[in-house]
């Protein structure tokens, strides 16, 4: 794998029994990139994440995080792999339970061996990160839904990750919070060189974050296209992706010849 290559998929199949969701997959993402994974409903978006984060083993083929096999790799190992990312899921999937605060400290306690006052510290710096400042003593019913990805991210940031993963994080969000939220997933990754990965069919959102994408396609059963998005919505000789990127139907976009 090389160097700036970071994660590497390599002829990935996954399959739910006895139906194939994905067939051959392959890509690399490179060290520091944003990189974005698009296509419509049912194309196998969330599979893939599944696949990357280790919540998932290939039926063929494999996934590669930072040099390690993750599909291969014992409980032990994908533990240790797991602590090299963070992952802001669709729900935020935060401890209702908990304060704010509890929520990020508990991943501390649970992976570091730090003093209290350091976590207390941290959980404060990375609230701030998100601006958040203030709000560790919040209950997560508490908070608004732009606030409850805001903290999820935080959770996300707590192991100072090196790689972070977005399931639609634009998701039941107004225009205006998806927008504030992609402006921070883009402050994260230029300030601190984090990759960032994130699933999505937001066109705004798609636009704004991915320096590169895939997009996914369901009858394809995998990859069918791969750029800048822009070039893509631009350039690209399939009409399934100039209709994807364009908003439009494929089969005006098949018969104005969008961008030709």
């Amino acid at each position: 794998m090389p160097t700036d290559t970071v994660i590497s998929v390599e002829g990935l199949t996954a399959s739910y029994g006895e139906r194939t969701i994905l067939e051959n997959v392959s890509f690399q993402v490179r060290r520091g990139e944003r990189f974005v994974i698009v296509g419509g409903s049912g194309c196998g978006k969330t599979t893939l994440l599944r696949h990357l984060i280790g919540l998932q083993r290939p039926a063929g083929g494999r996934v590669w995080i930072d040099g390690e096999d993750v599909g291969r790799a014992d409980e032990e190992q994908l533990r240790r792999i797991q602590r090299k990312f963070g992952v802001l899921f669709q729900s935020g999937a935060l401890f209702g339970s908990l304060t704010l605060g509890e929520n990020i400290s508990l991943l501390l306690e649970e992976f570091t061996r730090l003093p209290p006052d350091l976590v207390r510290l941290i959980v404060r710096l990375k609230l701030s990160m998100v601006r958040l400042d203030g709000f560790e003593d919040f209950r997560i019913a508490e908070l608004s839904g732009g606030m409850k990805k805001r903290a999820g991210l935080a959770r996300a940031m707590a192991l100072d990750p090196a790689i972070l993963f977005f399931d639609e994080p634009s998701a039941g969000l107004d225009p205006v919070t998806s927008a504030e939220l992609d402006e921070l997933i883009l402050q994260i990754n230029r300030s601190l060189g984090t990759t960032v990965v994130v699933v999505s069919h937001e066109l705004s959102s798609i636009f704004t974050i991915a320096e590169r994408c895939i997009m996914l396609d369901r009858s394809a059963k995998g990859i069918i296209a791969e750029g800048n998005p822009h070039e893509l919505r631009e350039a690209s000789p399939d009409p399934r992706v100039r209709a994807f990127f364009n908003r439009q139907p494929e089969l005006t976009a098949r018969r104005v010849g969008v961008g030709h």
